[in-house]
């Protein structure tokens, strides 16, 4: 059974492969402060703000239920400082989740798009 920060850190590895198919990654794990964004992709123009949330199973609920309101202001928050920090104006911007959930060696991805 893989602890917690092993499950979290395979999710993330499983979730950048994925975007990367489909993006161009900017930056994995961006920081403000205390508050940090998964993955940054862009695409035409287009920023993705991506979190990634991981389960094991789905006991306690399934990973996307995870980002609730706080969790999207705090993703909200570091897109705005990171525009600003990178003095950003892109076309668009997209709040996206990608949720994994584990079945033993088995894993199911889904990509939520345009979430919040």
């Amino acid at each position: 059974m893989l602890n917690h920060l092993s499950l979290g850190r395979r999710g993330e590895i499983i979730a950048q492969d994925y975007v990367s198919k489909h993006c161009t990654l900017l930056h994995i794990n961006w920081k403000s402060g205390r508050k940090e964004i998964d993955i940054i992709a862009e695409k035409k123009g287009t920023l993705y703000f991506i979190e990634v949330k991981t389960r094991s199973n789905n006991r306690y609920g399934w990973p996307e239920e995870a980002v609730n309101y706080k969790k999207q202001e705090h993703i909200q928050e570091v897109a705005t400082d990171y525009l600003e920090h990178y003095n950003l104006h892109p076309i668009a911007i997209r709040f996206d989740i990608i949720a994994i959930t584990f079945m033993g060696e088995k894993y199911e991805l889904m990509h939520l798009r345009d979430v919040f």
